[in-house]
């Protein structure tokens, strides 16, 4: 039991900064639909968007998709995310509907034995790295165009 302790805390701490950092990004949760653009230092631009699929009185099914033009596919991908409300945490349900198998279950050859773990490392670096490059909404672009 005491071998599993420490990954289970540091699952826990990670899932709790993303449910931060999506509650900061996501304006508390308000709106159904949000929809973003990534500020690149290269003057490409990322499309980012964040849809409520199902939103109870304690968890939220939240999609994340982000896109790029045609010619940089790798940078699209899908999360399907679980926000609990009331334990304030965020874990990744399936990443490009890839689901992680529980640590229960026969382990698949396709899939690592820390997969659920990657997926929510990749969250928080996909929170990080937008947070630093910086990102502003279509209203906020067009205004800023039109004032230039």
């Amino acid at each position: 039991m005491l071998k599993t302790l420490p990954t289970t805390s540091h699952h826990l701490v990670v899932c709790e900064a993303n449910f931060i950092r999506l509650k900061r990004l996501l304006n508390n949760f308000l709106s159904d639909k949000i929809f973003y653009e990534s500020i690149n230092p290269n003057q490409s631009s990322l499309k980012i968007s964040f849809f409520i699929l199902k939103k109870t009185q304690h968890t939220i099914i939240l999609e994340a998709k982000q896109s790029a033009n045609k010619k940089n596919i790798h940078s699209n991908f899908i999360l399907r995310i679980q926000i609990s409300l009331d334990a304030k945490l965020a874990e990744v349900l399936s990443y490009q509907g890839e689901k992680p198998l529980p640590f229960f279950m026969n382990q698949s050859k396709r899939q690592s034995f820390d997969e659920k773990l990657q997926q929510n490392k990749f969250l928080t670096e996909w929170l990080e790295s937008i947070f630093v490059s910086g990102i502003s909404g279509k209203e906020q672009i067009s205004n800023l165009l039109n004032n230039v």
